[in-house]
């Protein structure tokens, strides 16, 4: 293995998946599992197995699987190993190993890291003067605040904020906005909140919010739950009422709905619907109604889109949460008001044979999966539908026929399920196996002046 090998992986997902580990892990592959991380060099396999040794104690071991990865060099890795370093209490090793050899010369980037393993290590003031010097990287303000919770440090790290909270509320009013630290106002209020001081946490926010006096939408959001988790509902209604309402007017629903007063979130929902006919609120209104068991009410709210160019607002909303139950799931989308329109045709037909094969009718599904689609490889999705309805002898013959690169992983699975985990590892391809299958960057001749020959159509 080698850190270019590890870092595809680990950004493309590829060797044995994070799923699949899963999978063998869960039928109590562990042994295997860690054995493939070392003997292929597979990440994924690594940070499953280091994970399920640790929380069985068995540090030891867990470092044995990390070490060839960390010979490596690779970043991660170093990471990875201190983790169990500390797990197992060995703190001054932990921090021996991610400390950079010339602190002042560290990146942002190694700041961040080191900042995050002293915060778990319990070297909190440490972590925290680490980072001041990079506060002006916006996206660390939201690791300062994470490495504190729970650990005392709140007025120092609000007197880190407020600045930037300030800097934030200026920046709207001026013409070239600066949006660096539009997140400060509201990670200031959850400082404030987890401190006991909620009631101020209220007061800034709210009156950054009646002022206008913020940059990002979810500042506005986060001042509407700020509102809800402290019951502050009369509050809340108000803001809902106003010109924010597309924004927060679920979150004053939701609120209602947890207090038991689910008739007058419906209610709220209907109104805002009858006044202002918005996608939103009918997703909103759709989901809640199927969360209640009320699937032919949830229809008759969400229909009006289901016609949609874009089905993702309305229909797949209702489809998600009914992917495991197939039942439901069919009748949904062989509801007559469920018209299949533009760009989501195929997606009603996949959900139907999906349900249908859950449901052991693998050969309806088969039909209806349409596997003349030319952007689906027919033997795979069909070995899928045979795998859903239980049928695994015959979803491994069709992908042991098909043999490619994508059909062996999918096959690895399915062995797995038949319990040979062994047999399943020896067919998956090997991270070499699937780079060499990955397309090549197409090669474009290019003139004396350095551009494409190629007409650009």
């Amino acid at each position: 293995m080698d850190m270019d090998d590890l870092a595809w992986q680990a950004s493309n997902y590829r060797g044995l998946s994070p799923r699949t580990v899963r999978l063998l892990l869960a039928h109590g592959h562990l042994n295997l599992v860690a054995q493939v991380a070392v003997d292929r060099g597979e990440w994924f396999c690594a940070e499953g197995a280091v994970e399920e040794l640790c929380q069985a104690g068995d540090f030891g071991r867990a470092l044995s699987v990390m070490e060839p990865f960390v010979v490596t060099g690779w970043r991660a890795a170093f990471y990875a190993k201190a983790e169990i370093l500390l797990r197992a209490g060995r703190t001054k090793e932990a921090l021996d190993l991610v400390r950079p050899e010339e602190a002042d010369r560290a990146s942002t980037t190694e700041c961040r890291d080191l900042a995050e393993v002293l915060g778990k290590a319990g070297r909190i003031d440490e972590a925290i003067e680490l980072l001041v010097p990079h506060l002006d990287k916006s996206w660390l303000l939201s690791v300062l605040v994470d490495i504190t919770d729970g650990q005392g440090r709140d007025e120092r790290v609000l007197e880190l904020i407020a600045p930037l909270a300030d800097h934030a509320r200026q920046a709207r009013g001026e013409e070239h906005r600066d949006y660096a630290f539009s997140d400060a106002q509201e990670l200031q209020a959850r400082v404030l909140e987890r401190a006991d001081r909620a009631d101020e946490a209220i007061r800034i926010l709210g009156q950054d919010i009646a002022g206008r006096r913020f940059l990002a939408q979810n500042t506005l959001i986060t001042y509407a739950e700020l509102l809800a988790r402290h019951g502050r509902l009369d509050e809340l209604r108000e803001l809902g009422g106003g010109q924010d309402a597309r924004t927060v007017l679920d979150v004053y629903a939701g609120a209602l709905r947890s207090d038991g007063r689910g008739e007058e979130a419906e209610g709220v929902m209907r109104d805002a619907i009858a006044a202002d006919d918005w996608v939103g609120y009918r997703a909103w209104l759709s989901s809640m109604l199927l969360a209640e068991g009320r699937l032919d009410d949830a229809i008759v709210v969400a229909e009006p889109g289901f016609g949609w160019y874009d089905c993702s607002n309305l229909l797949a909303p209702l489809v998600h949460p009914l992917l495991d139950r197939p039942e439901e799931l069919l009748y949904l989308v062989e509801h007559p008001r469920v018209v299949p329109h533009h760009g989501h045709e195929e997606f009603q037909h996949w959900w139907r044979a999906w349900a249908l094969a859950c449901l052991g009718r693998v050969d309806e599904a088969i039909t209806v999966a349409g596997l003349d689609r030319p952007w689906t490889d027919p033997r795979i999705v069909k070995a899928d539908l045979l795998r859903r309805a239980g049928r695994l002898d015959a979803a491994a013959d069709e992908l042991r026929a098909l043999g490619t690169i994508k059909a062996r992983e999918e096959l690895c699975e399915v062995l797995v399920l038949q319990g040979r985990a062994g047999e399943a590892i020896a067919i998956h391809p090997t991270v070499a196996e699937q780079r060499a299958a990955e397309p090549k960057p197409k090669s474009v001749p290019l003139g004396e002046n350095g551009y494409s020959l190629e007409p650009p159509f």
